[in-house]
């Protein structure tokens, strides 16, 4: 068995990416491929949906992309079903742990692999509380409230059969955990994310930022980044700035793209409000947050929220609801949470952070950010902790194999002759 501190193949296996457009996920996947090739000695392994199959080696990072279809009404995003060209992947470069960054279809790859190859370790990141945000909240806007809790009890269930075959799970809040352990999924680690408070810094201010936009006004401005869907209830902010009163003189920008942002556009005409699309360049993205105000989001399901504290490390207050991740992210004095889905409340919010020392509480949030989050922290307890319990996890259910064969195998060759 391979240990922690010695070099290892590490697999990263998610369908939650997307080279423009990306959320936490593809954040995430970027910055341990680079803590992996500075911090460590190991190999990493990322394998992903692409347009076409691709493989890429480049020292010791290896990049795979699966040929897969689009999503539909998620453009910047494919879904693989070519289970088997995965299969073919894992089979050719052996790695020693596999990480698994989304609950649909790879999962089972990674499980199938580790039942031909037991010395691997699997671990699995619980990135989206998919029981509740993908199957009950669509579900219940398409069937109603009982049918879609009668959907999200097969989404447990399944849950509880996937995860429960890894041999170690990390959630992104303790809230999740808590969640996680009443569905009988008990062997889970937390694991905070995390930001490069260099990169997302109020010094990288912009004061024409705004005027480059074409966004008239003298008030706030608004920022949000993010999918522009309905999974994030973008929506939602257009009629919160449908609501603030037009002598406040505020402006709003809404940094991405999704099935929504067409739509938005056509609302949001007349209105100070931009929707330029996607930012895939994280200096600009950096630059765009620090040149703003206050930050706001709608969504209610957020199970960490990196976006929130990129925000807060460029010294923006925040706005949003009292749901998911939220509160953990936004404690008292670092911004203003209300009801999910209220616009009115979210407006009134916005309009006391600006009547108040909203400067001061940026600061205020930056701190708090500088001082709690940190990528290289992230990605040290993952591979020196949530690694080797997974590895040590592995080694004892194979010693329980051998242990059952050492104890079974004789009395039944005696049974067979």
């Amino acid at each position: 068995m391979r240990h922690a501190h010695r070099e290892m193949l590490i697999c990263d296996l998610t369908q939650s990416y997307a080279p423009v457009g990306g959320g936490g996920v593809s954040t995430y996947l970027r910055e341990k491929r680079r803590y992996i090739l500075e911090q460590t000695g190991h190999r990493l392994i990322q394998i992903v949906p692409g347009p076409e199959d691709r493989v890429v080696e480049s020292g010791r990072h290896i990049w795979v992309e699966v040929g897969a279809e689009q999503v539909r009404g998620s453009p910047n995003y494919r879904f693989i079903l070519r289970t088997g060209a995965v299969r073919e992947v894992l089979e050719h470069f052996r790695p020693d742990v596999i990480e698994s960054l989304c609950p649909w279809v790879l999962p089972w790859t990674a499980i199938n692999y580790r039942r031909a190859h037991p010395e691997t370790a699997l671990v699995a990141g619980y990135h989206t509380d998919f029981p509740n945000v993908h199957i009950h909240r669509v579900g219940e806007q398409l069937f109603g409230r009982r049918m879609a809790d009668g959907l999200r009890s097969i989404g447990v269930a399944y849950a509880q059969k996937t995860y429960g075959a890894f041999d170690r799970l990390y959630a992104l809040n303790d809230p999740v955990r808590d969640q996680l352990a009443q569905w009988g999924i008990g062997h889970v680690d937390v694991l905070s994310l995390g930001v490069d408070t260099d990169q997302f810094s109020p010094a990288r201010r912009d004061p024409h930022f705004r005027e480059k936009l074409g966004l008239a006004g003298h008030g706030p401005l608004l920022i949000y980044a993010g999918r522009i869907d309905n999974e994030k209830r973008a929506h939602r902010l257009v009629e919160m700035f449908r609501r603030l009163p037009p002598e406040m003189g505020a402006a709003m920008v809404m940094l991405g793209d999704g099935k929504l942002r067409d739509r938005l556009i056509r609302e949001t005409r007349g209105l100070a409000v931009a929707l330029p699309g996607f930012v895939d360049d994280r200096d600009a993205l950096a630059v765009a947050l620090a040149s703003s105000d206050i930050y706001v989001s709608a969504m209610a399901d957020e199970t960490f929220g990196i976006s929130v504290i990129e925000a807060q490390a460029s010294g923006l207050p925040v706005v949003g609801v009292a749901s998911g991740a939220m509160p953990a992210r936004v404690p008292m004095g670092l911004g203003r949470l209300g009801p999910v889905d209220d616009a009115a409340a979210m407006a009134d919010h916005v309009q006391a952070l600006w009547r108040g020392d909203y400067r001061a509480m940026g600061a205020a949030a930056r701190n708090h950010v500088v001082q709690r989050f940190s990528w290289n922290k992230t990605f040290a307890q993952l591979v020196n902790e949530v690694y080797p319990a997974a590895m040590m996890r592995a080694l004892e259910r194979r010693s329980a194999v051998y242990r059952w064969a050492e104890h079974r195998l004789p009395e039944l060759v005696r049974s067979v002759g």
